[in-house]
């Protein structure tokens, strides 16, 4: 039987499990470790009290190419990771918009808050936001409705693209791509694309940012490159892979 409440490190893994479930990435205890930076035995503790809580499964996997064992949500797993998703996104946006907090900073803020939000706060957020569909950094916040897209590094000099989200929201990675101008709803033609940078230009601007960026920038391209997964290099959070 699960918790009715599940505890914050609980919610912190959950949250990360389903955001490997929407990139397309295998749903391991080694993509987990590789995502929040910690030991294997400590994601293996965790998501032992997980599937002891009745939230995860976890099965031999024959698709995932020696990651170790699968993870599946439970009904109660996928609600209440679905549930802290909504918050967190919901709080990023409120704070970017009513708060006037850039969107690059606001990643951290709604980790602090998205475990201590009662439903009245949550309404309250949702009436002040409006019609917004995503968080700033474009993936939806109602959890199901993400829209397809492709990384910006696959994209062919020439396209037209349309940035749909930054697939990566570690704090050092968002305040590059603030700094390189790029930001989720940018319409421009891709100029540049070489191993070491890859530019879209756009009124003039040209936004430039590293290839590795680039793979973690998804984008609508017309023409459009075939769609593939994430790749799990953009789990890693350390600023000396993104060459920087």
């Amino acid at each position: 039987m699960s918790n009715e409440q599940a505890t914050v490190a609980e919610e912190e893994y959950l949250q990360i499990i389903f955001w490997l479930q929407e990139a397309g990435l295998p749903m391991t205890g080694a993509n987990v470790a590789r995502a929040m930076q910690v030991s294997a035995p400590t994601v293996h503790e965790m998501i032992g009290r997980l599937e002891a809580d009745g939230y995860v499964t976890r099965d031999d996997d024959p698709n995932s190419r020696g990651t170790g064992k699968a993870l599946a949500f439970t009904d109660t797993g996928r609600e209440h990771a679905e549930n802290i998703v909504r918050r967190h996104r919901l709080i990023e946006r409120f704070l970017t918009d009513v708060f006037d907090i850039p969107w690059d900073q606001v990643h951290e803020e709604a980790e602090r808050l998205e475990h201590w939000m009662s439903p009245v706060v949550e309404e309250r957020m949702l009436k002040a936001i409006g019609n917004a569909q995503t968080c700033p950094h474009g993936h939806p916040i109602s959890p199901g409705r993400r829209e397809s897209a492709v990384p910006l590094a696959d994209v062919e000099v020439g396209a037209r693209v349309r940035v749909i989200r930054f697939e990566n929201e570690a704090e050092d990675l968002l305040h590059y791509l603030m700094g390189s101008g790029l930001t989720p709803g940018l319409e421009g033609k891709l100029v540049e694309s070489s191993e070491e940078e890859v530019a879209v230009e756009a009124d003039g601007t040209r936004f430039s940012v590293t290839r590795s960026v680039a793979e973690t920038v998804s984008v609508s391209a017309d023409p459009s490159p075939p769609a593939r997964v994430a790749l799990p290099e953009q789990l890693v959070l350390a600023k000396e892979h993104w060459g920087r």
